[in-house]
């Protein structure tokens, strides 16, 4: 599962990112989401569950290249019964983090099921490397469809090693995961059984407006005040960005690195969204950071946020705006931030593998501007922020893989008509979604038939129910973790 915000990938991250990125998928490394384990957790994991190498194909629709790779895999046998069924976590746009291999929903399932868990981390993040470095041209090799043959080949030898060829198959996965989990299904299904597809994205579109939208209803649902003081606050912060005589000042505010420096529109569209960024992550992951709760003692919330902006003592709207944003680096131990897009820009087409943007900004963004889209941009009357149009995305993908705006369509177009878009028509995938989750927009969240359902959790936020269950939860989590698990074990046996 990925955790993270996977818009277009800003390389200084905003600020509740920085430290909060998932690293199972969705998403690490310097990814817009959440470490959901610390990293002596994530050390004591390895411990336990050593990874494993698996030889897959670089390109497996070409068979005149022979060309191999490793590909890192983690293996949980605890809960395995003779006959059981063979639970599968896919990875995607960061490093798969062993954690999840004793922690999440999956596994309470698989302890009732007596099922055996492997996860499999997606090519071109953390240690699976297929190439020598992440050029443009090696790029190429990254795709979903790539993604979901290595799935294939997996399951295929992994079956016949260990002599599960006739055991039941089910995929797991959240975010872009939670799509490759629906699509594992939809064009392998002699190979998977059933998918639990949460949080999915299945509508790939270039520009995705209604994400900022959804940031908008749910702020409002914790005070109908406080997208209006971040909409002013963001308004204001623009006009100051047309005066360079305010340029020192926002440096102070915001405690830059260096002296904002506005140039060009894409350096005030890169800085825009970097802070707009605070609440997008906060709305996407809310009352679910908890896992990082024990390094830092924190839970930033939706209602923290609006207390915030509320709070008429810390002055206007802007100067609220700057709190957010000075709790954030305060929280997180974040000296300054580096707004400048020229450094971004160095960073996002370094190609080494030890390059600043390896940890898989470089290639999300590459599979952005290839495949997907996602555009978060302020494209839309009906949300908080201004200044980061679609017209700003498009151009990174020029700017970092030379992909013009015409490429990025017809790709979009093409993933639709390669998976469906919305009209899945498989079966035996379950498409759970949050009401809060802003990625909803481009989910399922109704039925498309019985055997396609849709789980719409109302009041939770991007792949809740993956999450260990707590006695915090709403009851209407716990009743989408019981319902899942019911017809999964239907499902299985039929």
């Amino acid at each position: 599962m990925t955790l993270q915000r996977f818009g277009l990938f800003v390389c200084n991250v905003t600020l509740f990112v920085l430290l909060l990125l998932s690293v199972l998928v969705d998403g690490e490394g310097q990814f817009k989401g959440f470490r959901r384990f610390s990293r002596e957790q994530e050390t004591n994991q390895r411990a336990v569950f050593e990874q494993q190498w698996f030889t897959q194909k670089l390109d497996h629709f070409n068979g005149a290249d022979t060309r191999e790779w490793k590909q890192r895999y983690f293996v949980n046998e605890a809960f395995y019964r003779p006959g059981g069924p063979v639970f599968l976590m896919i990875g995607g746009e960061g490093p798969a983090n062993p954690a999840w291999m004793q922690s999440g929903t999956w596994l309470t399932y698989a302890e009732k099921l007596g099922a055996l868990c492997l996860m499999l981390e997606h090519r071109f993040y953390g240690g699976s490397h297929p190439t020598i470095d992440l050029s443009t041209d090696n790029l190429r090799f990254l795709s979903s469809r790539q993604a979901l043959a290595d799935l294939a080949h997996f399951r295929t030898v992994m079956a016949q090693a260990r002599g599960l060829t006739n055991r039941k198959w089910v995929a797991f996965g959240g975010s872009y995961p939670g799509s490759l989990a629906a699509w594992f299904r939809l064009k392998y299904p002699h190979l998977v059984h059933a998918s639990v597809a949460t949080s999915a994205p299945v509508y790939a579109t270039v520009n995705f407006p209604e994400y900022l939208e959804v940031v908008w209803r749910s702020l409002a649902s914790e005070n109908a005040e406080c997208p209006l003081m971040v909409k002013k606050a963001s308004d204001t912060l623009v006009e100051l960005l047309k005066d360079p005589k305010t340029y020192d000042n926002i440096t102070k505010d915001f405690n830059l690195c260096s002296k904002l420096q506005i140039q060009t529109e894409m350096d005030s569209a890169y800085f825009l969204e970097m802070l707009a960024g605070n609440f997008m992550d906060v709305v996407q992951y809310n009352e679910d950071n908890r896992g990082f709760e024990g390094v830092i003692g924190t839970n930033i919330t939706i209602k923290v946020l609006c207390g915030i902006m509320g709070d008429t003592s810390l002055g206007d709207p802007y100067a609220r705006y700057v709190a957010v944003a000075r709790l954030m680096m305060d929280t997180f131990f974040i000296k300054c931030l580096d707004a400048s897009y020229s450094n971004c820009l160095r960073d996002m087409t370094n190609t080494s593998w030890v390059g600043p943007a390896a940890g898989g900004g470089r290639q999300w963004v590459y599979q952005t501007c290839t495949e997907f889209g996602f555009y978060q941009s302020t494209d839309s009357p009906n949300q908080p922020f201004t200044g980061f149009p679609l017209v700003y995305h498009v151009k990174q993908c020029a700017d970092f893989y030379n992909v013009s705006a015409e490429q990025l369509a017809e790709a979009v177009a093409q993933t639709n008509e390669y998976y469906g878009a919305y009209d899945i028509r498989s079966s035996r995938i379950i498409l759970p979604n949050g009401s809060i989750d802003p990625w909803h927009a481009l989910g399922v969240t109704q039925d498309i038939s019985p055997d396609l359902p849709a789980v719409f959790i109302k009041g939770t936020a991007h792949c809740a129910n993956m999450y260990p269950a707590r006695s915090e939860d709403l009851p209407q989590l716990a009743l989408a973790r019981d319902h899942i698990f019911l017809l999964l074990q239907k499902w299985l046996n039929q």
